[in-house]
This record gives C-alpha cells, structure tokens and sequence, in this order.
C-alpha cells in the first residue's frame, strides 16, 4: 500500500500535515517558531508495515456525526436506528464516522484547506460535511460544520479529538460544573461533582491513575503545558463538554472538545437536553476550536 496523500500547511510559527484520505485528519501539528520544530500534538510515527495509518495512531480527527460511544443505535420522533459497530474490539459505534471516510479537497492555500465529505447514502444519517484547517501565525482554528441532507430531523453533535504528547510535567487546566462516571461498559452511569486529582479548576497534572471520563458545563477553555519545551497549548471551542482520556504510564492522552454527551442519543431527557442538536433536513450545525500555541 502506498503512502495516503498528505499536504501542509504553513505560518509564521505553525506547521500542519493533513491527510484527507484518511478521514481527514491531521498526521502532526509543529510548533516551528524556534530552532528546531517541536511537536504540539502526538505526530503519526508510521504504521505497521504498508498498512495504512488509523486513525487513533494520528495526531487529530474530526468526530462527526457524534462523538464517543453510542449505545448500539438510539430512537428518535418514535423509530428506532441500530448502529453497527465500527471498531474493532469494541461492542459499541464509536466517534461517528468521518473519521474512517475519504474526504475531498474544496479549497487549499499556503495557510488553509478546506475538507469536503458527502454522505447523502447514510443511514440514519444522511448528510454533508465540512472541515476547514487554517493557520494564523501562531493558531490553528478548526471548523467542522454537518448540514442534514436526509428527510427527516435528526439529532447531531460534533468535537475533535486531539492526541497531546504527554511528559513527566504536563499539566491541564479546563473549568467544569460535573464529572460523568461510567459504568463496565463505558458509558455514562451518573454525574457527579469533581473533586480531587481529577479537578482540573486550577492547572494541575493528569492523575497518576486511569481516566476515560466526559467533563460536563465546560467553559469552553483548556490550558496545556508542557515544563519541558516550553511550550503551552490554549484550546477554545463553543462547545459544553470535554473528554479526558490518559491510561496510566502513557506517553500521550486525549483531551477532546465536543458538544455532546457521551451516549446522549439514550440518556434520560432526550437528545437534546444532553448538548446533541436536533437538525431538520436542510439545517446546518457548525462548532469552531481554536489551538493557540505559545
């Protein structure tokens, strides 16, 4: 298998590698403002053989039509939509499906370029997506947007998720009203206040322990930094909700802006009481995260 097609972006103090064929996502982000580039995201160190990369062995990809686990399908407006798994190992759908599909180039510049994907053939979700990446001296902003093109009104949610190296000294700051636990199957059980090493209110390190959990009422700010290089990620996204994902003695985790809560499709409320939008056919919903670099 060849290697996908890639292209790359520049600024004065950024470097990013895409690779649209390959769910659109990006394979690294580079700090390139000093003497040497410095990874700001957990860059793609090549798959297996000529295996092509997946994508959890990527730098980012965009999570559209929902994001995290979804509980086998969900009902909605009095019908039911099963969901086949998608990945390998894991009983449930995961991370929507843009990330395992082709997308297209609409536009590219030095700077900026512009993903197309259509998926007029989905079920249940019939629909066409955007994702635009565009450097700006020093930020990378990132705007997905889904319109639904099917017949009927549907729940959608959007997010990204990032992979951050994660060394001896990284610390993470994002503000949060509650804490989802979950129960053996990864999914949410119940809400409850934060507390301890997982209270990210003030900049602390990752705790020692395992964590896979979505923090809910975000502010929509994160801070990281990394003591080693000097370098500090600020992320800002329209968006209610984070997932922390750091298994112990890692060398890297995830945090991942997104609008919606894990399994919000089944959870007690209805959809949209849980960040998921109700989009009639023809509506759009477009979320924007900013990555600024320091």
């Amino acid at each position: 298998m060849t290697k996908p097609a890639s292209l790359v972006l520049r600024s004065a103090q950024l470097s990013a590698e895409i690779l649209p064929g390959v769910g659109g996502a990006l394979s690294r982000l580079d700090w390139t403002g000093g003497a040497e580039p410095v990874p700001v995201l957990r860059p793609y160190a090549g798959g297996e053989g000529d295996a092509a990369p997946r994508p959890n062995q990527l730098a980012c990809f965009p999570l559209v039509p929902w994001s995290n686990r979804m509980a086998g399908g969900f009902s909605y407006g009095g019908e039911r939509y099963p969901i086949a798994p998608n990945r390998e190992g894991d009983p449930f759908p995961m991370h929507g499906e843009g990330w395992q599909r082709p997308w297209t180039v609409a536009f590219q510049s030095a700077s900026q370029v512009l993903l197309m994907l259509e998926r007029r053939d989905g079920a249940p979700f019939s629909y066409r997506a955007a994702l635009d990446y565009a450097l700006r001296a020093n930020v990378l902003v990132v705007t997905l947007e889904v319109t639904n093109t099917g017949a009927l009104a549907l729940p959608f949610g959007l997010g990204l998720h990032p992979w951050m190296p994660r060394t001896a000294g990284t610390t993470l700051q994002a503000v949060a009203r509650r804490v989802w636990m979950a129960g053996p199957d990864k999914l949410p059980s119940h809400a409850q206040a934060i507390a301890g090493a997982w209270s990210f209110e003030r900049e602390r390190a990752l705790p020692e322990g395992a964590i896979d959990n979505i923090f809910e009422g975000w502010d929509g700010k994160a801070r990281i930094a990394w003591p080693e290089n000097g370098l500090t990620l600020a992320i800002e996204a329209d968006s209610g909700y984070y997932i922390v994902y750091a298994p112990p003695g890692g060398d890297f985790f995830c945090f991942e802006p997104v609008d919606h809560l894990i399994n919000a499709h089944n959870m007690a409320g209805g959809p949209a009481s849980h960040g998921l939008t109700i989009l009639a056919p023809g509506q759009r919903l477009r979320r924007t995260f900013r990555l600024t670099v320091t």
